[in-house]
């Protein structure tokens, strides 16, 4: 039953990422990039300094039910930096070869004006219901913007497909594989324990959310990036023949050595581009969802930030995961997925010290990434079906990791993420290729300091919220 069902999903990823997804995908960060005039390339002095150049400047105010731009960004980082940037790398070598890197820097560089223009749009058409709460996302600037009532539903759909099993299934397995492999622990009681912990964070709001975020976020990537940066700087003779490797076999197959069976440059762009976008997930949707409960002065302001995750995400962490195990030597062992990572760190720590890191790390990494990602799930049931009926079926979230702890087989596994990226990615790309000139215009607005079209957002939605009496409205423009 079990093989039927991944040998099914298998097939479907095969088809939802054949040649025209990726050249959608290219197509709409390429014309956004175009539109922009490539300013998430020539204007990065700038985005640092209006993202985390302001941390030190002024302290955000959040109220009961808000948090701040950077508790936002923190949130959305936790609900990318994951399984994606290690298990999902380790995966993306193992079928797609060095090149797969060199693609997924790619999809990087491009996506981070995507994100900011997704982040923008769905701060700019949040919704504001009489209690205050502020939800967002592209499900709401689908259907205000383009009145896409269909595309919204699949969008809602493919984001409840993707946070059901990429983010609450694949992120517990990683977890219950790491610490099978390196404590012969049963992956059904780590991942138990995973769901319990997931679920006091979860439930408890966007407040405890962002909280939990802001303050795990930024010691766990950095744990991470000194424990890889050391084996760097020990393998440091091998690293320009792991940068030449990237380039080499991103244009041409990779060979067969030893256990790893090769690939094509088709493999190695699709692997790349599957990767970087689930890891990033620029253009999928997610991160409007959270970024529209920010307390902020503009939408176009708080976009900013989806081009500071995209490059810490994919460029930083990333790239970190993949030097250290091409410059290890161990792709060709044959391993794959976080078996893969944990023989790369063994190189240098030893099996013991190797396993017991990347343990915590990925325990760390992933649960992280589950409790942010409710805040996806939760808001896609609530525009399905509504708000009374959704939070009596909140709890079936923390079961799939569960329910498949005892999977063995990764790669096939993995195609689940394939289909939940390209579920959700694909409606929410049309839009924003349909209201590109919305975005254009909301950034003209904000660089010039006009600002017409959304002028204190903060004080106009206090003032107006007063006046719903219930009912929703759109932030004015």
């Amino acid at each position: 039953m079990t093989d039927d069902f991944l040998n099914f999903i298998s097939g479907v990823s095969e088809i939802l990422w054949g040649p025209w997804t990726m050249i959608f995908i290219a197509f709409v960060s390429v014309y956004l990039s175009v539109r922009a005039r490539f300013f998430q390339i020539t204007n990065i002095p700038y985005i640092i300094r209006h993202t985390i150049g302001e941390l030190f400047n002024r302290r955000n105010e959040n109220s009961h039910d808000h948090i701040t731009p950077f508790q936002a960004a923190a949130t959305s980082l936790a609900g990318t930096v994951g399984m994606g940037n290690m298990a999902g790398v380790a995966t993306a070598l193992s079928i797609g070869g060095p090149g797969a890197i060199f693609w997924m820097w790619i999809i990087s560089l491009f996506g981070m004006i995507t994100k900011t223009a997704e982040i923008t749009l769905g701060v700019h058409y949040r919704d504001v219901d009489a209690q205050g709460q502020r939800h967002g996302g592209p499900m709401y600037y689908i259907e205000k913007a383009l009145g896409w009532r269909l595309l919204t539903v699949l969008f809602s759909v493919g984001v409840v497909i993707n946070a059901f099993f990429s983010s609450s299934l694949l992120q517990a397995h990683t977890v219950g594989r790491a610490f099978k492999a390196g404590f012969d622990i049963s992956p059904y009681l780590v991942t138990g324990i995973m769901a319990i912990v997931a679920a006091l964070v979860a439930l408890g709001g966007i407040r405890r959310i962002g909280k939990f975020c802001e303050a795990t976020v930024p010691i766990m990537a950095l744990v991470y990036l000194s424990g890889a940066m050391i084996i760097v700087l020990a393998n440091v003779e091998t690293i320009p023949n792991a940068f030449l490797s990237i380039f080499n076999f991103a244009f041409a197959p990779a060979p067969a050595i030893g256990g790893f069976a090769g690939a094509t440059i088709v493999a190695s762009i699709q692997m790349g581009m599957a990767r970087g976008m689930l890891s990033n997930e620029a253009g999928l949707g997610n991160a409007p969802m959270v970024h529209a409960k920010a307390t902020t002065e503009h939408p176009f302001k708080q976009g900013l930030w989806g081009a500071v995750e995209v490059f810490f995400d994919t460029t930083v962490v990333c790239s970190a995961t993949a030097i250290v195990i091409l410059s290890s030597g161990v792709l060709e062992n044959g391993a794959s997925g976080i078996e893969l990572l944990i023989d790369a760190f063994g190189t240098f720590y030893g099996p013991q010290v190797a396993s017991l890191f990347i343990s915590f790390a990925i325990l760390s990494f992933c649960l992280s990434t589950q409790i942010a990602s409710f805040v996806y799930f939760r808001t896609a049931i609530d525009k399905l079906l509504g708000g009374k009926v959704s939070r009596y079926l909140t709890w079936i979230y923390f079961l799939p990791g569960v329910l498949f702890a005892g999977v063995s087989n990764v790669d096939r596994l993995w195609a689940l993420a394939n289909i939940s990226v390209a579920a959700s990615a694909l409606p929410n790309l049309l839009a924003l290729l349909f209201l590109s000139g919305a975005f254009i215009a909301l950034m003209k607005d904000y660089l010039t300091g006009e600002c017409v079209f959304a002028t204190h957002i903060v004080d106009i939605e206090r003032r107006y919220v007063k006046m719903a009496k219930g009912k929703s409205f759109r932030t004015p423009t």
